[in-house]
């Protein structure tokens, strides 16, 4: 009877409740319809394999270092199956994603500590899509970036929508999205006619300048996202399986499948964009060109007008993608690691807005120059975020005691390490060559939040790596959404004494009086209450003698009339101004029970014209509010 008033929880605490098992693949299917019903969540995450984020890496090392850097193009991709791989079978075989496993294992401080660094992650990846997409806008429009950065805010509504269509049609527009990417650099590919054998040659390692590594490691982090763990182990969930150990293996072959078709996928465009840079710019003796504006401005002399077209669609493309896995992965974050769901819109304002506000400084500030450096910043931020997602994932997949028969075998575990070390390893190099800069040139101050920010995250790193090897007879603490159920001892059942009616003077009033004598006993006393609202009344308040106030006045002495006619006891009071607080300060002065109210169902935009009467109130009141849907 009663509203679910509180929107911020679920009636479960599984992952992405809203699509988990939403997708049935239990269903009798055979071959490529089998198949089918796995493939999926892999595009979801690939995308953020080829983000704008990565279109300036890409650029950056294809036009400065030529086809040298495309074995860590390669390598990248090879890590991201590995680890891709662990993320769906951790979701596959428990059933939890991996924010949920770490709130489960580790304790609430750390656990704050690595909600903190995927959140920094998840931030840094959408102000990548946020330049990203406005650059595309401006490409095609000639919009100022400004507007274009502010624009982007708008794809939080695109995102409610794809949610209320459902999982299967949000991948179906996603690898829309994904085709037309790789479908415009394929293009872009056959107009640049790479020479082949130099091409190949770029497959081969070498040793990296200091400039070489950060552009590598930003590579890296563009290509292996954490925040793609977190997904992806939660994606996997929106199918319903057979959760016997055939299932449970069926269903970790086919996400394997899905997996490498579409990292796959995701290294061919990144390569695209590298091998185009190296063509048409490192061949011609353009080699500073490392921002995107400034490639696609360079393209038609190489490549014809058609080629800039294709670049700036499928930056857009990229961006409004990406924008959606991202968001997402904010959602499973923010659920897992502090089991707290909050609106959709809400969640996805909140970190559009944390990326948009740092981009709209560096415009203003800066100028439009130092777009794309913020855009390799983001991906090296990215990377560095990198081993406190995959340490943890590795030691998860690895113990028996959780994953039973589906722990990784030891050859996977070997390599799984190996790639956590150079990852690790990398980024510490290109830390202390960071540090060694600011400590040289920067202020005190620099020196020494950065000291102190490397000792929590040093701290945090080993912690993670030693902890599960500790503590494997610990018992984990499960990631409960609610409280354990009670059974039933005592139920207290109240009676409302006062019952306090909201009434707005239409036909609907029989309704909510229906309801709340409905509630009531037959001592209970109702207390009527109306809100003048017109401009005299919201001008001079009670003073108001104006024809609607004296109208609502005699109305309302009318109902409280005819209840006591009627043998009820009532009492009829006005509220004046504003609506909302009227309302909370009438029941509270009569000390009501309980408050009944009518709602008609307005949404969206009306909301926001009509008001949001019944949130407002309930907010402010601790009694029961009964809304009776009008």
């Amino acid at each position: 009877m009663f509203l679910y008033i509180m929107n911020l929880k679920k009636n479960t605490d599984a992952s992405l409740s809203e699509v988990h098992g939403s997708v049935d693949t239990t269903i009798k299917k055979t071959g490529w319809k089998r198949i089918f019903s796995f493939l999926g969540p892999a595009y979801l995450v690939s995308v953020g394999y080829m983000d704008p984020g990565n279109w300036a890496t890409d650029l950056a090392g294809g036009s400065k270092f030529g086809y040298t850097l495309i074995w860590v193009l390669l390598m990248s991709n090879l890590m991201a199956l590995l680890l891709q791989g662990l993320s769906a079978r951790l979701g596959i075989v428990r059933g939890r994603d991996l924010a949920q496993v770490n709130r489960e294992t580790y304790p609430r401080v750390v656990n704050f500590f690595l909600y903190i660094l995927a959140e920094i992650a998840i931030a840094a990846c959408d102000l990548a899509e946020v330049l990203g997409m406005a650059i595309g806008i401006q490409l095609l429009t000639g919009l100022p970036l400004v507007w274009g950065v502010s624009i982007t805010v708008l794809d939080t509504f695109l995102l409610l929508y794809l949610q209320r269509l459902g999982i299967r049609k949000m991948e179906a527009f996603i690898i829309t999205l994904v085709g037309v990417i790789g479908l415009s650099f394929l293009i872009e590919i056959f107009l640049a006619k790479p020479a082949v054998s130099e091409l190949i040659t770029g497959f081969i390692p070498g040793k990296l300048s200091d400039e070489a590594l950060y552009i590598a490691i930003g590579i890296i982090g563009a290509t292996v996202m954490p925040h793609n763990l977190y997904l992806h182990s939660a994606l996997v969930q929106t199918r319903k399986i057979d959760r016997t150990d055939a299932g449970i293996r069926q269903a970790i072959k086919f996400n394997r499948i899905d997996t490498t078709i579409a990292l796959n996928l995701a290294f061919f465009v990144n390569a695209a964009i590298l091998i185009v840079a190296a063509s048409v710019f490192f061949k011609t003796g353009n080699s500073d060109v490392a921002e995107i504006k400034e490639a696609h401005r360079l393209l038609p002399q190489f490549l014809g007008n058609v080629a800039p077209v294709l670049f700036a669609v499928a930056l857009i493309a990229s961006g409004q993608s990406s924008t959606v896995t991202g968001t997402l992965a904010g959602q499973i974050i923010m659920e897992g690691y502090l089991s707290l769901r909050i609106n959709p819109m809400l969640r996805r304002l909140i970190t559009r807005l944390v990326a948009i506000i740092p981009a709209l400084i560096v415009i203003i500030i800066y100028g439009e120059d130092n777009v794309d450096a913020l855009l390799i910043l983001s991906q090296v931020i990215l990377s560095l975020q990198l081993g406190f997602a995959i340490i943890p994932l590795i030691h998860f997949v690895s113990d028996k005691k959780t994953m039973g028969n589906f722990a990784i075998r030891p050859i996977t575990k070997i390599a799984a390490w190996v790639i956590a070390s150079v990852l690790v390893f990398l980024n510490l190099k290109m830390l202390v060559n960071e540090m060694g800069t600011v400590y040289s040139d920067g202020a005190w101050w620099q020196k020494i939040l950065l000291t102190i920010g490397g000792l929590i995250c040093l701290g945090l790193l080993i912690y993670i790596i030693i902890s599960p090897l500790i503590a494997r007879n610990k018992k984990a603490n499960p990631v409960k959404i609610h409280p354990e159920g009670n059974t039933f001892r005592e139920l207290e059942i109240p009676v409302f004494n006062k019952i306090a009616i909201a009434l707005d003077f239409s036909v609907n009033d029989d309704k909510l009086l229906a309801y709340a004598i409905g509630q009531g006993k037959e001592n209970t006393h109702y207390l009527l209450v109306h809100i003048v609202e017109s401009p005299s009344a919201k001008l001079f308040g009670q003073d108001s003698d104006d024809y609607e106030s004296r109208k609502d006045k005699e109305r309302l002495e009318s109902y409280v009339m005819e209840l006591q006619a009627r043998g009820f006891t009532a009492e009829g009071f006005l509220g004046y101004k504003e609506r909302v607080k009227e309302i909370v300060r009438i029941t509270k002065g009569v000390h009501a029970d309980m408050l009944v109210m009518g709602a008609h169902g307005h949404s969206g935009l009306k909301d926001f014209i009509y008001g949001e009467t019944v949130n407002a109130v309930r907010h402010e009141l601790k009694i029961p509010v009964l809304i009776v849907n009008l």
